[in-house]
């Protein structure tokens, strides 16, 4: 099985490259970056850092096309084709589930069992019932199959309050997928501000930033979610890329102050 562990650049941005051929790469994104412009004028992505990287390429006719994708404030793996054809072949493959991928989440809360399974339908809130957050998700019985799996991996404490470090294998590749399974089961992300304690916690940060309050009721400021491996097989070989703990996340479990929030405004 081949593994990105002997290969890791600079692409920009506080982004890596940990794995590249003349058909794809797999980045190691960071926290607080948009994987595609949403904005004319917006802030940098990793759309627009890859482009710059790869503009010999761009001009010789490769085409950028996001294979996986993690929202802004998740952190870690994300394959990029180079072409269509890749793009095809490789979506198709993440449409049928034949790559894996692992994420590692802080949660509140211990959760009761060590493993567990979460086999709850989702849609969009909005289209059942009122919803202040378009994007919203909802466990509901008339959504889309969702089913994640859940392996705790260590227990702590922090000024007295329990969390878990746990690892989530989403089995279907719905909106959300993990932070809802996980605010549904009682265990929301830290830092999560439309699944955690208060869905007004996103609301209050889109017109305030990050504030003291927020900070109290969230911990962290971005949801502590990362993508931390991800196992396929492509043409032949067998690929295995994995991505350490970011700091933040590290020192949020050793109970130290984070001095530094990158890519908030």
């Amino acid at each position: 099985m081949k593994s990105a562990v002997s290969y890791s650049a600079t692409c920009g941005i506080g982004s890596s490259i940990v794995y590249e051929d003349d058909r794809f790469l797999v980045i190691d994104k960071p926290a607080n970056l948009l994987i595609h412009p949403t904005r004319p004028g917006g802030p940098d992505t990793l759309w627009l850092e890859l482009n710059r990287l790869l503009s010999f390429e761009v001009v010789n006719g490769a085409r950028i096309s996001f294979v996986n994708r993690l929202d802004r404030e998740t952190s870690g793996l994300v394959v990029v084709a180079k072409s269509s054809e890749t793009a095809r072949k490789l979506g198709g493959m993440m449409a049928r589930h034949y790559i894996r991928k692992v994420y590692t989440a802080i949660v509140f809360g211990w959760p009761v069992e060590e493993t567990f399974v979460v086999n709850q339908p989702l849609l969009r809130q909005g289209t059942v019932k009122p919803s202040r957050i378009w994007l919203k998700q909802a466990v509901h019985p008339d959504g889309h199959p969702a089913l994640t799996t859940f392996g705790v991996l260590n227990r702590c404490e922090r000024r007295g309050q329990p969390f878990a470090l746990v690892k989530a294998e989403p089995k279907t590749g719905r909106t959300h997928q993990i932070r809802v399974h996980l605010a549904y089961i009682g265990h929301p992300l830290i830092g999560d501000k439309i699944y955690g304690p208060d869905e007004n916690c996103y609301l209050e940060f889109i017109e305030t930033d990050w504030t003291p309050a927020l900070e109290a009721k969230l911990l962290l400021p971005r949801q502590a979610l990362h993508a931390s491996r991800l196992f396929f097989e492509f043409e032949g070989t067998s690929f295995s890329f994995s991505s350490p703990l970011p700091t933040d996340l590290k020192r949020f479990l050793a109970g130290e102050e984070n001095s530094e929030t990158p890519g908030f405004r």
